[in-house]
């Protein structure tokens, strides 16, 4: 049989109150009381039931946390950074992995909050209106992480997407790159796929250079699909002369595909990726990418969602991060770039 409160209470010969008190980590305990009941939980191997402590104080100090891949270099980074501070505000994690399928991912906030979580942190691509009636009816806090409603709603995590792209697309501009290939995300997902196409239009567009669809293709964030779509590419008459890529999976996909083809990197072709995953400094020549703090942004929204589940202030629900292009060896340096 389990050892129960009541085991302890005995053996120390205390109250149970006072046992609960001390696994409480409550200060009004003599110090010979305490000593005795700790003694006492160690020699019968007592543990408390997490279970009956969070019916009793209605908090389990269990957040639910819902990823589309749990095997993603990017969001592995992303619930380090979650873990990380969950431990040091001493709440447990419960990790979901959803496939990026909103039926799961709708499964998934139910049954976390059936095990009574005291939040939510979501990651997917497109927040749709699913998603939002079933968080906003949930009865702890949610914040996003990596993503962000339309109109923001919800609280969340994320950098602006839009001027990350555009930063990027701009850095091959002033290279004096005329023919700029994008090899986007899904257009469906809002955040990585279309706000950073528009990104890459508009650099193009304030710099006075057309829009060639011939130079647009759209991946799935796989190494695959940036193989295939620069592979595609490089058959054109006026092939492109440097590739912004939404991803670094997709990004190191067009550079093997330019060697593929006989080109060097970066004397034939530029290469600028996306998101900074530690695959950029496994690729030779390495990536140029634009730095998505994926640790500080799980950091950042675990410690936001520590704050509504214990009503403290909250002065920005909306947190936008830092980017910044991280340049390597994939892209030449700013002071060769017109020879």
């Amino acid at each position: 049989m389990p050892v129960t409160i009541y085991d302890v209470a005995r053996e120390a010969g205390v109250s149970m109150a006072t046992v609960s008190r001390v696994v409480n980590g409550n200060p009004n305990v003599k110090p010979l009381t305490r000593k005795k009941v700790l003694s006492a939980i160690e020699r019968l191997g007592y543990r408390p039931n997490a279970v009956a402590r969070g019916l009793a104080s209605k908090k389990t100090t269990t957040v639910g946390v819902i990823i589309p891949d749990v095997s993603s270099l990017f969001f592995s980074e992303l619930a380090r950074g979650i873990e990380d501070i969950a431990t040091m505000y001493k709440y447990n994690i419960i990790l979901c992995n959803s496939d990026q399928r909103l039926e799961k991912e709708l499964q998934l906030i139910n049954t976390l909050l059936e095990k009574q979580v005291d939040g939510l942190l979501f990651m997917g691509a497109e927040i749709k209106e699913d998603h939002l009636q079933a968080l906003k009816s949930a009865s702890v806090p949610t914040v996003l992480a990596a993503t962000r409603d339309a109109d923001n709603t919800l609280p969340s995590v994320t950098i602006d997407h839009f001027q990350a792209a555009y930063d990027a697309t701009r850095e091959l501009i002033d290279h004096g790159h005329k023919r700029i290939a994008m090899i986007t995300g899904p257009m469906n997902d809002p955040l990585g796929g279309l706000i950073r196409y528009e990104g890459y239009k508009r650099a193009l567009q304030d710099a006075g250079l057309p829009l060639d669809e011939a130079l647009v293709a759209h991946g799935n964030f796989f190494y695959e699909s940036g193989l295939k779509a620069t592979a595609q590419f490089l058959t054109l008459t006026e092939r492109p002369t440097a590739v912004f890529a939404a991803n670094d999976e997709m990004a190191i996909g067009a550079i093997h595909a330019a060697q593929d083809a006989g080109l060097q990197v970066p004397r034939d072709l530029e290469v600028i990726g996306h998101d900074n995953i530690r695959l950029v400094e496994m690729v030779r020549p390495r990536l140029t990418s634009v730095v998505q703090p994926m640790y500080d942004i799980g950091a950042v929204a675990m410690r936001l969602l520590t704050k509504y589940m214990n009503n403290e202030q909250v002065d920005e629900h909306v947190v936008l991060l830092p980017h910044r292009i991280e340049h390597r060896e994939s892209t030449r340096p700013r002071e060769t770039a017109d020879s």
